[in-house]
């Protein structure tokens, strides 16, 4: 069985203070990790006092982007090897976000991916169409051939340590969600990719979250599908509570 991931994506939200705050406040009441995967992907500029703030708490910190070099005259970008070097257990790459308005490109996602493994640091790398491509039909053939990209080159072994998101990019920040069926469909279609590239046993074990308007209100009926084992969650990971309720879901998943 597939241990549930949870993992809160703030994106340019919080200050200093505030991200303090909420770890502070939820990294005594985070539920066992043989239950479920807790993290939380902060902006770059906190993530090492907030790796030294839970150290001794069942939380984990995430960036939300990096670049695949480990040093170089690439001004305002983060490297693999720093944020291994302050503790980062796992990183957002591709994100649509990023994909859109910042065109990264499936040969830089797949590169970065990479790199992250490379300095033992767990990809979450996400995936996903626009409400065009999903109303042409074409949801299965555009997540498809980013995850191909994106695994390009790696083992079955390797594989089994990433984490891939099935985000939707017209349900993400928007209070629309894809329904729980269409999102086990996907996440499904996803899981036949590494299916016909390693075989059954990687598939069995890759962990397939779902991200787009994730709330307390749906996650559980998200998590009782059988190809989601998680969530990628913006709005609803910035208060503790829904935070908490969230990993709650997941313990009990």
């Amino acid at each position: 069985m597939r241990k549930p991931i949870i993992a809160g994506n703030w994106k340019m939200y919080k200050t200093f203070d505030e991200a303090v705050e909420f770890v502070e406040a939820v990294q005594d009441k985070i539920p066992a990790n043989d239950k479920v995967d807790a993290v939380i992907c902060a902006p770059a500029l906190y993530l090492p006092i907030l790796v030294q703030i839970q150290a001794d708490s069942e939380l984990a910190i995430g960036a939300q982007n990096m670049h695949f070099e480990n040093e170089g005259a690439f001004t305002g970008e983060v490297s693999p090897s720093q944020l291994a070097s302050v503790g980062v257990d796992y990183v957002v790459l591709g994100h649509s976000e990023r994909r859109e308005m910042f065109n990264e490109t499936d040969e830089a996602v797949n590169k970065k991916v990479r790199a992250a493994l490379n300095h033992d640091i767990v990809p979450i790398i996400c995936c996903g169409e626009t409400l065009e491509e999903r109303e042409a039909g074409q949801t299965t053939a555009k997540v498809s051939g980013q995850i191909r990209a994106a695994l390009e080159g790696f083992t079955g072994e390797e594989v089994t340590h990433m984490v891939i998101a099935y985000e939707p990019i017209w349900a993400i920040g928007t209070g629309k969600t894809a329904t729980a069926d269409d999102a086990n469909e996907t996440c499904g279609a996803i899981r036949a990719v590494v299916n016909e590239l390693y075989g059954s046993e990687v598939a069995e074990a890759v962990r397939i979250q779902y991200g787009g308007s994730v709330k307390p209100e749906n996650i559980v009926e998200l998590l009782s599908k059988e190809h989601i084992d998680g969530a990628l969650v913006g709005g609803a990971s910035l208060q503790p509570e829904s935070y908490l309720k969230l990993l709650e879901a997941g313990a009990n998943a």
